[in-house]
């Protein structure tokens, strides 16, 4: 039997999986009215493999393809699992609740906003995940704002924004040191070349959250019953001191000082363990149980039960099932040539440099819809651009900021992306219980797209955007020379 040589799809060949995908996922969302893309995006896999094959790719190549993308994941799959846990053990500690009582008391409900996005923002620089940020300050924001009767969607915008802008300019970032050594530029230098965009946005957001705090607000009185009602609650469930920040301050100091995600963040696990059993009188097996399946209580308040019983492993099943989903899908059509066909056709259309740049966040933004992840966000616009870069005389600054404004902050605007996943199981959204009303954070999330917006203002207007200095261009010489000393010499 003769196997047919792979060879890459055509333009529109190489869309059909992508838009066949969103078809389904379209009926899933709109016509039964389900906020489950697992299955639409299963379907997505067979059609892009079922093209592959028509093309001549094997199985085998195409199962490699998709375990590659997965793979890369697994770390991601890791800080899921502790989040989960952190989660669970930090309500059962009392740190969530403490937050919470801490915010109602000194938060000037119409500064709520604005302080969320601060607040979110110092933590994730500081931690470096946004993941767990939104998890755990996240998590105990969204209580402060139920207190103070602000609709979800906007403490979880605001939430957002802080989060994953953190994450975005933090050097302990996973996505924020990939960038740079995906588009092989100095970590430091990749940092201080986001700031044109990030500044801006951050600045235009917290003013919109300033308005829209004294707006909602102002519409209505605040309940002061209702919040006594809340803070009388917790501290009557719960042994409440300063000692219950412990897990959150070590855990931000273990950061600080530059160690691994997954063991900083398995420590504040441990540490909220510990001060679960110490100062709630938690007893091991109980403690065991808070981190696998989530914190239960019934404190007979309707608000307080309704923040506190979350967490566990088990609360991220959903998302870690739909994560892995979604990288076999990104997988699959890296392999099959599918998503290159479609940067090839956009970039050659980008003639000019606001165009290149423009199209290098789009495409960023696209491969988390179509990837589900923000790595391959990033990981396959920095590898696939570059030359394009190189061709303009452009430094691969501006790259690495185009793949960070379209992976890490529209991440969290995809539901179905792990970014957005996270967001709607860690904040207790609800979504898929049929509060859509909540998926009104994605606009609200001002910070996470207007930095790419400005981003692609600058690129059209020529602000910002560095042109390759002559140490990069005397790198680039160098590369091309040992590519061409490494290439066998044709026989005569």
């Amino acid at each position: 039997m003769t196997i047919n040589k792979p060879h890459k799809p055509g333009f529109w060949l190489a869309c059909l999986p992508i838009a066949l995908t969103f078809m389904v996922l379209g009926v899933q969302l709109f016509y039964f009215g389900n906020f489950t893309p697992h299955i639409p995006l299963a379907i997505g896999v067979a059609v892009t493999a079922l093209i592959g094959w028509l093309r001549g790719y094997r199985w085998n190549d195409m199962e490699e393809g998709m375990m590659h993308v997965v793979r890369l994941g697994l770390q991601s799959v890791g800080i899921l699992i502790i989040v989960g846990m952190i989660v669970g053990i930090w309500i059962a500690s009392g740190t969530v609740p403490y937050l919470i009582t801490l915010g109602l008391s000194l938060i000037s409900p119409e500064l709520f906003l604005a302080a969320s996005v601060l607040i979110c923002t110092v933590v994730s620089l500081s931690l470096g995940t946004s993941w767990g940020t939104t998890g755990t300050v996240g998590l105990a924001l969204m209580g402060i704002g139920n207190g103070f009767d602000i609709p979800m969607y906007w403490t979880a915008g605001a939430v957002v924004s802080g989060a994953f802008f953190g994450d975005k300019m933090s050097p302990l970032s996973d996505t924020t040191n990939l960038a740079p050594a995906v588009t092989g530029v100095n970590l430091f230098d990749h940092i201080r070349n986001m700031l044109p965009t990030t500044i801006p946005a951050m600045l235009i957001a917290l003013v919109i959250y300033l308005i829209a705090g004294f707006a909602l607000i102002g519409d209505q009185s605040v309940n002061f019953a209702r919040i006594d009602t809340i803070i009388s609650g917790l501290e009557q469930h719960f042994a409440l001191s300063w000692t219950l920040l412990l897990p959150l301050l070590v855990t931000i100091g273990l950061a600080l000082k530059k160690m691994p995600a997954l063991p900083t963040l398995f420590a504040g696990a441990l540490l909220g363990l510990a001060t679960a059993m110490l100062t709630q009188g938690v007893g091991l097996q109980q403690a065991f149980e808070f981190m696998f399946s989530g914190y239960q209580i019934d404190t007979g308040v309707r608000e307080i039960d309704a923040l506190l019983n979350r967490g566990g492993i088990q609360s991220m099943t959903w998302v870690i099932t739909l994560m892995l989903v979604a990288l076999a899908f990104g997988g699959v059509l890296e392999r099959t040539g599918c998503l290159e066909v479609i940067v090839e056709k956009i970039l050659s259309r980008a003639k000019s440099f606001g165009a290149l740049q423009s199209s290098a966040i789009a495409t960023s933004a696209m491969t988390n819809v179509v990837g589900g992840d923000p790595y391959l966000s990033i990981a396959l616009p920095g590898r696939m651009y570059a030359p394009a870069y190189k061709a303009k005389g452009y430094s691969p600054l501006n790259l690495s900021r185009a793949c960070e404004e379209g992976g890490t902050l529209i991440s969290p605007l995809i539901p179905w992306n792990a970014g957005g996943a996270v967001v709607i199981t860690a904040l207790g959204l609800g979504i898929s219980d049929g509060n859509t009303e909540n998926l009104l954070y994605i606009p609200l999330a001002f910070a996470c797209w207007l930095s790419p917006l400005i981003g692609m203002a600058y690129a059209h207007l020529g602000w910002f955007s560095p042109k390759a200095s002559a140490s990069e261009k005397a790198q680039w010489q160098q590369e091309a020379a040992e590519l061409a000393a490494s290439m066998p010499v044709p026989a005569k």
